[in-house]
Formats: C-alpha cells, structure tokens, sequence
C-alpha cells in the first residue's frame, strides 16, 4: 500500500478526554511523550493553548520529534454578527499554526474548521437526522459565504483548511457536507466515525470526494451502542461515555476499506487517529492502552 509513505500518523487529545483549556490533568510533555513512543509521529493540537504556543510549543514539538497536524476551531458560521467576534479566535488560532516547524509543506498544519455544537441536534445526534433541527435552506447560502470567508483567512496565513463534519452540529450528515463543498472550495475532513454515526458511508464518500480530502481523522464507532443511547434518549456527550467511540477494528467502520480508498485517491497528508473519550470520569491506563493498541492495529492495516 503506497499509502504509507505518503501519510503520517497523529493523535489527539480528545483520546484522553481533552476538550477545553478547563479539562486537562494530563501534562501536554507527558500527552506527547506518550504519543511518540508509541510510534505516533503528529498530534491535533486539542484546544489551543493546551499543547502550549509560541516557542513553548515549537520546543515541546521538536524536543519529542512530534509534528502538529492542525487544530479544531469552531466558528458561529450561522449567526454572521457572532461569526464577526469568533474571527478574533480564528485569527490566535493560525498565530499558533504558523509558529511551529513543518519539515514538509505537504504535513503543515490543517486549521480544523467547524461549527459549535447545536443544542437540538447535541441532545439527538446522528441518523436519524431530526430535520427540525437543520439549517434552513435559505440561511446556506451566508453560511456557506461565512465558510469561505474563513478559509480565505487561513490561506492568506499559508495555510490550507480544512471543514469538519460533526455530530451535533449545523454539518453533521453527508448531504450536508456535500451542500457546503457544492458552495464552497473547501476541502474537508474526512471523519469515519462521526461519518457513520450520523448514516454516511466513509468509504463511499473517500471515492465521492476524491479531490477535497483535505485531512482524515481515522475513528471507528459503534452503532449498536450509539442506538441504545439515543433509544433511551441520551445525547453526544452519553454517546462518548458509553463507548460510541471505540478503538480502532473493534466497531463498525469499514476502516481497511477506507484505507484502501485513501490509497487508490493518492491521498497525502495526516492520518489522525481518534477516539474520543469522556471529559469526566476517564480511565487514563484505558486510554494509553487504547492509543498503543489503535497504532499497532493501523501499522498491521497499513501493511
């Protein structure tokens, strides 16, 4: 598989349950220690600040050998007068970016671009899709206008973005995603579990979207678990507790076919590997296990 010498592979915070500057009791040296001996040679940045910035950050990056593979900042794209104040964050956001060492432009990195969480479709995320909820028709075409106005802000900064899909927000199904690249020239991150959770089909999509795969976040999910919860009327945060979120091989994410796809497309760039855990209530030797346990399961799947 020629995919392998033209990716790197990442991990993440959200793997320990790290999602705001609030939530860490895991020291960043420690997080990316962890992560470069178990063969991981990038991270996500996690919510920006943790990892450090500056020359903190470039030291911490260089002293273990790790990569940033690029970050998650989320924009208010549906409200333009809320959109106008998140671009200050947009803006502290790329200053990091720009800050650290990228040995190859082709592994710069991707400013995650995305939408805050929206209470209706938080509380029932994924497939069904409660169309209540969504984004009106005629509000797309300044959400999409919105969109590229962010992307034309990274790219003025030398670097490229890309738009992550989510659960739960105003982007959460394929034919939503499809919509925002029909309206827009960016390219996207291609997030198997969230992906799946909410109906699509990663493997078809890598194919439908040969051309705009920007990034891919490697994530595998389980529908029974992911059912069950939303059955007993249980929102993301209770999918992410129960286990919706699994290592990787261990779901129901046709992971090899994905990797195949990736291959056959010429895909280049990161690989970033997720599983997205609790902020509360983490088993942190689960966890590290985990981590080792999804790099030696996609160094097998790479070869």
């Amino acid at each position: 598989m020629q995919l392998t010498g033209r990716t790197r592979v990442a991990g993440a915070p959200v793997n320990y349950g790290i999602y705001r500057p609030a939530d860490p009791d895991v020291d960043p040296e420690e997080l990316l220690a962890s992560l470069a001996a178990d063969g991981y040679t990038g991270v996500d940045s996690g919510p920006i600040g943790y990892l450090g910035t500056g020359e903190v950050l470039a030291r911490r990056l260089t002293g273990t050998g790790v990569g940033l593979a690029g970050g998650w900042v989320d924009l208010r794209f549906a409200d333009p007068d809320r959109y106008a104040e998140d671009l200050a964050r947009l803006d502290a956001a790329l200053d990091v970016f720009t800050a650290v060492p990228a040995d190859d432009p082709r592994f710069a990195p991707r400013p995650t671009l995305a939408c805050p969480g929206n209470p209706a479709r938080m509380a029932s995320p994924g497939a069904p899709t409660d169309l209540a909820s969504a984004l009106p028709a005629a509000a797309w075409p300044g959400f999409a206008a919105r969109v590229q106005q962010a992307v034309d802000r990274c790219r003025d900064q030398g670097l490229e973005p890309v738009f992550h899909y989510h659960l739960g927000t105003d982007v959460e199904t394929e034919a939503e995603a499809d919509r925002l690249l029909e309206l827009t020239d960016v390219a996207i991150c291609l997030d198997t579990g969230h992906l799946t959770l909410a109906g699509g089909d990663p493997v078809a999509a890598v194919h439908k979207w040969a051309g705009r795969v920007g990034q891919v976040h490697l994530k595998d999910a389980d529908l029974a678990t992911h059912r069950r919860v939303r059955d007993a009327g249980g929102g993301l945060t209770d999918v992410v507790a129960a286990g919706g979120f699994c290592a990787l091989g261990s779901g129901d994410v046709d992971l090899a076919g994905v990797l195949r796809g990736l291959d056959e497309i010429g895909y280049t760039g990161w690989l970033v590997v997720e599983q997205d855990a609790p902020a509360q209530g983490r088993d942190l030797d689960r966890i590290r296990a985990d981590q080792r346990g999804n790099r030696r399961w996609l160094t097998e799947a790479l070869r």
